[in-house]
């Protein structure tokens, strides 16, 4: 009878942080495993490697990329991609970079599903970057 005596405002507001966790700590690990199976990933000394041959975005948001870019890069936030992305060429390699790495492996899924193929992002993102930048903070 201990249910019973639960006052189900209390339990609602329970389930629904329960929820709320879950969903915090699937997130991630749902596009580190996904980041896995594109095996896109690359570490800032391949990413430099490549840059001059691909096209380079940043997937952060233009006040931050005006702040400081990998040099070569162009800006296209995240949240501006699928209406840009008839501007990238499907048959050069796409860089993608941002703060961390979760919005440019969703950025890479989005890509792929469009038919690009040869799709790449910075490990790390920008705060491991420790090649040419431009930008105020250079």
């Amino acid at each position: 009878m201990y249910l019973a005596s639960v006052n189900p405002v209390f339990l609602v507001i329970n389930i629904v942080l329960i929820i709320i966790i879950i969903l915090m700590v699937g997130s991630p690990v749902y596009y580190w495993f996904r980041g896995r199976q594109i095996n896109g990933a690359i570490d800032g000394e391949t990413f430099e490697k490549g840059r001059t041959h691909a096209q380079i975005i940043d997937l952060r948001e233009r006040k931050t990329f005006d702040s400081k870019h990998i040099l070569g890069a162009r800006n296209i936030p995240f949240a501006a991609l699928k209406q840009d992305m008839g501007s990238l060429r499907k048959d050069l390699p796409v860089y993608l970079y941002e703060d961390g790495t979760t919005l440019a492996i969703k950025a890479a899924m989005q890509l792929r599903k469009k038919g690009f193929k040869d799709i790449h992002w910075l490990k790390g993102g920008m705060k491991d970057w420790s090649g040419k930048i431009k930008g105020a903070n250079a």
